[in-house]
């Protein structure tokens, strides 16, 4: 079975698909390939995800790389891994996107990053700590042009807001979601929210109220996707209250299966594992390690060294990937 990650639900058929491919106004011909395997998308039983074999281990109709389980035929043989963030209906299952994630970026097929930057329109708020997410992703458009994002077209769409998740309860942002996803003519499809320092501050009952406006929105726009994140790190330890907080949310988004970019975590380790548990948002740990490897440079990373924005940003498009029908191996 696939690592858990999102399942979108065929709503509509192949065909229907297959307009909303074209666009809006277009055409759509039997002879279509989107994956390009050589199998046209009315034939393909994986459409979004390249697998010219057309394995179909537990022969439910749905080829390997879109199936969540592989090995066992599904009860609705709709629910499938399409890679098509288009689809109505698509529901996000559990996303974990922790330090883990930063090592993956290179696995990643360039179709999934042309299905992300074809399918999704995402909507940001955050203040500083999390426009270390949006530098980490220039760094690495500037490594890599695929990795585009806010470069117009044939870029990832991030709207951006000069706003955060406050502290003390205050859910005021979520209606300012909401008036944003109510705007006519409104593409938004992924809305993320990031702290400043308000984890470090909440009560249990604070996050509570964070996590039950993010359930509400989920309710009220089920087509879109909602990322819930942790709090960045503030150089207290595990037993102080941004851990417990953080935790709060993690234990939440894991059994409630959430999509969780997990700040905290991308912060705590180093790439070769090393846990540091008292760490700050200044990563002390990212200057030791830059000054024996190789590190990218940016012109500003708010509040901390440029590497850790790099590890977010990497974190950022894997998570994407994931939300495209990416499994992650």
């Amino acid at each position: 079975m696939t690592a858990p990650g999102l399942r979108l639900r065929w709503t509509m058929g192949l065909g229907a698909v297959c307009l909303l491919l074209s666009g809006v106004g277009g055409c759509c011909t039997p002879s279509d390939d989107t994956d390009g395997d050589g199998i046209p998308d009315a034939q393909d039983n994986c459409p979004f995800v390249s697998n010219p074999d057309q394995g179909d281990m537990d022969g439910d109709g749905l080829g390997n790389p879109c199936d969540d389980s592989p090995n066992l035929p599904d009860a609705d043989p709709n629910d499938a891994n399409t890679a098509d963030p288009n689809v109505p209906g698509a529901t996000a299952e559990r996303i974990l996107v922790d330090h883990t994630a930063t090592a993956g970026l290179s696995s990643i097929p360039s179709a999934l990053i042309d299905a992300v930057k074809s399918g999704f329109r995402v909507f940001y708020g955050h203040t500083s700590h999390g426009g270390q997410l949006m530098t980490g992703a220039e760094m690495l458009y500037a490594e890599d042009a695929r990795l585009a994002v806010n470069q117009g077209t044939g870029s990832l769409s991030v709207e951006e807001i000069d706003a955060d998740l406050g502290e003390y309860g205050d859910t005021s942002w979520a209606d300012t979601t909401r008036d944003v996803l109510d705007e006519a003519g409104n593409t938004i499809n992924v809305v993320m929210w990031s702290w400043c320092g308000g984890v470090s501050n909440n009560t249990e009952e604070d996050i509570d109220a964070y996590l039950g406006a993010m359930s509400q929105l989920e309710v009220e726009y089920p087509n879109v996707v909602f990322v819930y994140m942790t709090g960045h790190l503030d150089g207290t330890g595990p037993s102080d209250t941004l851990y417990v907080n953080n935790n709060q949310i993690r234990d939440y988004c894991r059994n409630n299966d959430k999509v969780l970019y997990d700040f905290a975590d991308i912060e705590s380790y180093d790439p070769a594992g090393n846990y540091y548990a008292w760490e700050s948002d200044g990563c002390a740990w990212c200057a030791t390690w830059c000054a024996s490897h190789t590190c990218p440079s940016c012109i500003e990373c708010a509040h901390s060294h440029c590497f850790n924005c790099y590890q977010k940003g990497k974190a950022f498009w894997w998570m994407m990937a994931r939300l495209a029908g990416w499994d992650g191996s």
